[in-house]
């Protein structure tokens, strides 16, 4: 009897403390992984721009750590996506063209969201994650180049586009105006009709909300991309009402500008090739702003379902977006350039129990896959070439790297930049020119000093910095040691 009585006290006491384990075990972490399509850092307000307001963008950033010098590492969508859901710079896999997925990533690697759902996580997207070609894919409501190894589910939001009802102008190659407004990658603006689910990224944020709620009792890592402010300029009405085009002030300019950029450093869109006059360019810049406001509201439903299903001290939260935008910048437009405008992107990481900061690290898109690994305790490939960023969420002032690398136009022209310069180089071995600029005097990148003699020994500096960074990035986990590009072109 006394045997039977003590074996029934211990497998009582065992019965309790299992419990009181089971209940003590921390659940899996979330991930809400938000990625805005062709956002500047210079039209977000928690950047400093006065006139684009983005509230609900600045409220996580003043929730989270804003990242003030992150980089992508191709101002293009599909290499910049294809770079940082894989962990591997452009070089590393020849990833240079309008492509993601799998074409040059392989079979082998593990995708950043795979990792996931490899570890017990529902993994989905919603539209575009992976590359997709806008305005065609989000017309048709195709997947793009995506990668279907990465989900548990994948979905679209079709949308009309520049088809979309309302007040449409196309201000690109159009000086005189009579042109009808039309598809593909130009800058058509269209004041839409209708509300918010009448476009795309309204459905996303429906159909991410959804999600949540759906999914709040197990562990998720949905990545919700957002199309705007990728052209066409669509939005509803009402967004452009802040922004007249009559009161935007155009960036400085001046003649003389591109006298000391080289050929190759002329960006594939300008003022000039596009036949654009003063009014057409307010246009553009107001109607971008539109855009990234219809943007944001869409950011802030996510967030309001988010904290409304009780997941906010669950589930850490990433905003970015695939590169940044030229708004006529040297009379620049669009993105592959390697200037700042261009190659910089707005980063934030919200992390239940850390608290907010601002880190003025230089940062690379590159880092956001160990990163978030290492937050969730999952255990990834040893090969990746980002950094992890966790020290600076307790520690903002620290530095995970002393400069930020970015390429463009087929992985032949390269960015270094440090705390103060900026260095282009157009070609391995500069035969298409340089350039070098004083970021702490000239921010602007006005004047390019790299062929004055004195400044001779920074570009010497600058090129055996490129050599070692070029050796280190093109040798992969695969053991393949790749020259030059030979592939994908843009």
């Amino acid at each position: 009897m006394y045997k039977k009585r003590t074996l029934l006290f211990i497998g009582l006491i065992t019965a309790l403390l299992s419990c009181q384990v089971q209940q003590e075990a921390p659940k899996k972490m979330n991930v809400l992984f938000i990625i805005a399509d062709d956002l500047t850092t210079t039209a977000v307000s928690a950047y400093g721009n006065q006139v684009s307001q983005t509230p609900f963008i600045d409220g996580l950033a003043a929730t989270g750590t804003r990242y003030s010098r992150a980089y992508c590492q191709y101002p293009v969508c599909g290499p910049s996506r294809a770079s940082f859901l894989s962990g591997y710079y452009p070089n590393a896999t020849q990833t240079y063209g309008y492509v993601s997925g799998r074409k040059n990533i392989g079979d082998e690697r593990v995708t950043w969201p795979q990792l996931f759902k490899n570890n017990g996580y529902y993994t989905a997207r919603v539209s575009k994650i992976y590359h997709m070609g806008v305005p065609i894919d989000i017309e048709l409501g195709s997947d793009g180049t995506d990668d279907e190894a990465s989900w548990t589910e994948r979905f679209n939001s079709q949308g009309l586009e520049w088809k979309a009802p309302g007040e449409g102008e196309l201000v690109q190659n159009n000086p005189d105006g009579t042109k009808p407004i039309k598809g593909g990658n130009v800058m058509t603006i269209v004041k839409a009709d209708g509300d918010d689910l009448a476009h795309s990224d309204g459905r996303t944020a429906k159909k991410a909300s959804e999600l949540i709620r759906k999914h709040k009792d197990e562990p998720f890592f949905l990545a919700v991309g957002f199309v705007r402010p990728h052209v066409p300029f669509v939005a509803p009405k009402a967004d452009f009402e802040p922004y007249p085009h009559e009161k935007i002030e155009l960036p400085y300019n001046f003649e003389g500008d591109w006298d000391d950029i080289p050929e190759k450093g002329i960006n594939y869109v300008t003022s000039v090739n596009a036949k654009m006059n003063e009014v057409q360019k307010q246009k553009a810049i107001a109607a971008y702003y539109a855009s990234v406001a219809y943007m944001d509201r869409q950011v802030g439903k996510v967030l309001t379902t988010l904290k409304e299903e009780g997941l906010e001290d669950n589930t850490i939260v990433i905003f970015t977006s695939d590169h940044g935008f030229h708004l006529g910048e040297h009379e620049f437009w669009m993105k592959v350039s390697v200037k700042e405008e261009s190659a910089k992107v707005p980063l934030i990481i919200k992390v239940p129990g850390k608290q907010p900061a601002v880190c003025n690290s230089f940062v690379e898109l590159l880092d956001l896959y160990p990163t978030v690994a290492e937050l969730a305790g999952l255990s990834h490939s040893e090969h990746l070439q980002g950094k992890s960023l966790v020290k600076t969420l307790d520690d903002p002032m620290y530095e995970v790297r002393d400069m930020a690398f970015s390429v463009t136009q087929r992985g032949e022209t390269f960015l270094l930049r440090t705390n103060k310069w900026a260095f282009i180089q157009y070609g391995e071995d500069a035969s298409l020119g340089m350039e070098l600029f004083d970021m702490e005097k000239d921010p602007g990148q006005y004047t390019n000093l790299a062929h004055l003699p004195e400044y001779a020994q920074q570009v010497k500096d600058f090129q055996a910095r490129l050599k070692q960074k070029l050796t280190e990035v093109r040798t992969n986990d695969l053991g393949i040691t790749y020259p030059k590009n030979t592939t994908d072109e843009e």
